[in-house]
């Protein structure tokens, strides 16, 4: 991250290899040889040197960082049975302790329940007491900001602001500290470090963007993947930053960026337009009033900080490569709801 410039990022949304999962050995014992030596008799002392090379990344994310800032962190626990033990490693609390330490705001967290009809909910001993352990279908998205509020000072960046605003219910949602999201899991061809890529789903850094960040803001994913964050600021009107260390990604980055077209990434747009429109009809259904009106979607809405809410349409996207992948989008009308 030497290439970027201190506090020149104002959202940075990830999820990073998890330590003592064991898809991730191979990864982190290439940053570390010792990790590898220390898997088989000092589990806690390869956690604590996976972490390490985690802390490097989440120092680098604080410089980049501007004042005002967020990041967010998608990140589960880990359990493993080294030698006859079978224990928990709390990745979360790990990542809380250095992160607070750099001098960031840890602000309240969000619980990622992630849906599961897997029959087993326990591991251990069956039906017999004292030896089963709970079955973890959860995963942390830990928030952090970079010093106080953000602050607003010329009209410019108010306007910024609030064309960027999110609906009424939305907020409801979204500001709830337990989401339920069913997760995506990927096979991968090609690459030299894994088989299995751990995305998450489009819908939380979709979320995650909206709520900490504006049009036209810089949004970074240090452990880029599949650059599921970087598709979600595109469609979103954002600029955005992806860093993998694995080349033999490439062409499943590419082919995953691809797949979002510009008619596929307007339709994600159009559908948000189309549940908020849902949402006014069944409240006027019930006898409920909305007395605001959004002249750029051509809708009601509940509040007046809604009113100057824009979605802006893709009208284009161009891929080109060189020693990077480089996007280009560019944006043409607000969403409306006749068109």
């Amino acid at each position: 991250m030497e290439m970027l410039a201190s506090s020149s990022v104002d959202l940075i949304v990830t999820s990073p290899p998890y330590p003592m999962i064991e898809m991730w050995d191979a990864t982190f014992a290439a940053m570390n040889q010792e990790i590898a030596k220390c898997l088989p008799d000092a589990p806690m002392r390869a956690f604590e040197l996976m972490h390490a090379e985690l802390d490097k990344v989440w120092n680098e994310c604080f410089r980049v960082l501007k004042s005002g800032g967020f990041l967010c962190i998608n990140i589960g626990e880990a359990t493993r049975t080294v030698g006859n033990e079978f224990r928990l490693y709390n990745n979360s609390s790990r990542i809380v302790s250095h992160c607070t330490g750099l001098g960031l705001v840890n602000l309240p967290n969000i619980l990622w329940r992630k849906q599961t009809n897997a029959p087993n909910k326990f591991m251990g001993s069956g039906m017999l007491p004292c030896g089963a352990y709970v079955t973890l279908e959860h995963e942390w998205i830990l928030i952090f900001r970079k010093g106080g509020k953000r602050m607003y000072r010329t009209d410019e960046e108010k306007s910024t602001r609030r064309q960027s605003g999110y609906f009424w219910e939305e907020r409801n949602c979204w500001f709830s500290d337990v989401w339920d999201i069913k997760g995506t899991k990927q096979n991968i061809v090609g690459s030299g470090t894994r088989e299995r890529n751990g995305s998450f789903p489009l819908d939380i850094p979709f979320r995650l963007i909206n709520m900490y960040s504006q049009h036209g803001d810089m949004v970074l994913d240090p452990f880029a993947g599949l650059c599921t964050t970087n598709i979600a600021a595109i469609i979103n009107g954002r600029n955005s930053i992806g860093i993998e260390i694995d080349r033999a990604l490439e062409s499943c980055i590419l082919d995953n960026i691809e797949s979002y077209t510009v008619e596929k990434s307007n339709r994600i747009l159009k559908e948000r337009l189309d549940r908020h429109l849902e949402f006014v009809r069944r409240h006027m259904e019930e006898g409920k009033l909305l007395k605001y009106e959004n002249t750029f979607l051509g809708c009601k809405v509940m509040t007046s900080q809604e009113t100057g809410m824009q979605l802006q349409e893709l009208g284009s996207i161009d891929i080109s490569r060189s020693d990077e992948i480089n996007i280009h989008a560019d944006y043409t009308n607000c969403f409306h709801q006749q068109s």
